[in-house]
């Protein structure tokens, strides 16, 4: 089910109609009870008549509460005006006093809510000693029904607006905190990255090339005598040493967020030239393949193929010089397996921290798959297999 965005002003408007109907109930139920006792059938009507107006304009544009403020003090005053001598005034429009005083503070400023407040706490006061059954030298009485009807409803409305303002501006001061902090955490991270890649290519860049400098020197010393297995494996380490620098290179762009034009990570497609690289090295390699071959999706494609490096790297440094590479795809995922025989030496060492393995079972993962590792039952063999899930479940 779609979430409903609420419309603030449409909530407000419908607010407003709700408080002027029960203002207008009320006062129109008071003064018929009170009214109808007390005035003329003419008088009467009238009064009833206004009562309906004025509460009726509460639920009009918060712009006219000044208006409506001083239409609510005069008919007050009509109301006291029109009274027959002797006869108690009936309240007439006491909630919608209250009403447009509360208005009159939380929508106008300045002048215009001073000038309203001042209508209001005149209609009040007038009300009570036109009416002829408060004694004007009840000033105290006068001056706290005053106060009742006009100046504690206006203090809460103002209260109300600069409350509701602060909210605001503490809601706005958090959105800029989480933004600023947000920021400060992009920076932070841009920052460490750079200099990781300048570690990496003050220290490893700068030994990789000194490592394919002397293996091409070396090679070139001996291009003049027979070929060697010495020349051939100097060739290697020459080829691997550039191909390390290129991978380098690419990812140092990568966290400098500064790739250059038509670069790209390696991937599938480089899968021979990986081959051949650590063939030179002394791994004879065999690669088949299952099932039909698919175009795989940028992000899976680099990662069997740092996953098949891995596994040649892992056979290359544990194996015993052989390694049988398999890649079975299916409709839905692809799965690389490499079995290679465990060299003597590395039977008889302790378990060492997987490094290598906790890698691929990382890259994996990110693809919704799944790693196994160990040896083969009954063989001297040790089998890694990975599975990567093609459309992300």
């Amino acid at each position: 089910m779609s979430a409903q965005t609420r419309d603030p002003s449409g909530s407000l408007t419908r607010q407003s109609l709700m408080v002027a109907g029960f203002c207008l109930l009320a006062d129109t139920l008071s003064f018929a009870y009170e009214g109808s006792r007390v005035y003329p059938p003419v008088s009467y009507w009238c009064l009833l008549a206004g009562i309906a107006l004025v509460d009726a304009a509460l639920a009009s544009s918060a712009r006219l509460s000044g208006v409506v403020a001083l239409a609510q003090a005069a008919l007050a005053v009509a109301g006291a005006l029109i009274l027959p001598d002797g006869s108690p005034l009936p309240d007439a429009n006491d909630a919608g006093m209250l009403i447009a005083a509360y208005r009159a503070g939380a929508w106008l400023n300045g002048r215009p809510a001073v000038l309203a407040l001042l209508s209001l706490a005149a209609g009040s006061i007038g009300a009570r000693t036109l009416g002829g059954t408060t004694d004007f030298t009840e000033w105290r009485s006068i001056l706290l029904g005053a106060v009742k009807e006009a100046l504690l409803a206006w203090l809460v409305g103002r209260y109300t607006t600069a409350r509701g303002a602060h909210i605001a501006e503490l809601e706005q001061r958090a959105v800029r905190e989480r933004e600023t902090a947000r920021q400060d955490l992009a920076n932070a991270i841009a920052e460490d990255r750079s200099a990781i890649a300048r570690d990496l290519h003050d220290v490893i860049a700068h030994h990789v090339s000194a490592i394919g400098v002397h293996a091409g020197a070396a090679r070139l010393g001996l291009a003049a005598k027979e070929a060697s297995p010495v020349s051939t494996a100097l060739a290697a380490v020459e080829t691997s040493s550039r191909a390390a620098l290129l991978d380098l290179r690419r990812l140092l762009d990568f966290l400098h967020d500064s790739p250059a034009e038509g670069a790209r990570q390696p991937g599938l497609r480089d899968l021979d030239q990986l081959i051949q690289a650590v063939s030179a090295a002394g791994l004879e390699t065999n690669v088949s393949v299952r099932g039909a071959p698919q175009e795989l999706e940028g992000s899976l494609d680099i990662a069997v193929y740092r996953v098949v490096q891995e596994m040649l790297t892992n056979a290359l440094r544990h194996g015993d010089g052989h390694v049988d590479i398999t890649l079975c795809y299916d409709t839905s995922r692809i799965t690389v397996t490499a079995v290679n025989p465990i060299a003597a030496s590395e039977r008889l060492v302790e378990d060492s921290p997987h490094r290598g393995l906790e890698g691929i079972s990382s890259r994996v993962g990110m693809f919704n798959g799944f790693v196994s590792y160990g040896p083969v039952p009954g063989e001297a063999d040790w089998k890694i297999s990975a599975t990567f899930s093609m459309d992300g479940t």
